[in-house]
């Protein structure tokens, strides 16, 4: 990983424990990809993506969040939540933008249509 999407993890990270989630995992990794933080929040956990693009030329960072990469998310997250209670989850989107200050946009619920 380059040094500004490591930071922009590490930034999330703090962000969520800021809003009182409690972050559970960073970087977990499976065979079905990678999930850049699981946290719980009253209970719900939530799998959040996070987004740093230094140039937005190509498109937003909470645009490059398609169709397969849901499916890679989805798939990442059933294998972590396998063989743990059921309780309820989500799909949050953390967008970064302007490092080094950091402006940090947080998509809730980021798959639901």
């Amino acid at each position: 990983m380059n040094p500004a999407g490591a930071r922009a993890e590490e930034l999330c990270g703090r962000l969520l424990e800021r809003a009182g989630l409690k972050v559970l995992a960073r970087n977990w990794r499976c065979r079905f990809g990678e999930i850049d933080l699981i946290a719980e929040e009253r209970g719900t956990v939530v799998f959040a993506e996070v987004r740093y693009r230094a140039c937005a030329s190509h498109g937003g960072a909470a645009e490059s969040v398609g169709a397969a990469k849901r499916a890679r998310l989805a798939a990442a997250a059933r294998a972590w939540l396998a063989g743990r209670p059921e309780r309820p989850c989500r799909f949050d989107v953390l967008v970064v933008e302007s490092l080094p200050q950091a402006r940090i946009r947080w998509i809730r619920d980021a798959f639901e249509a």
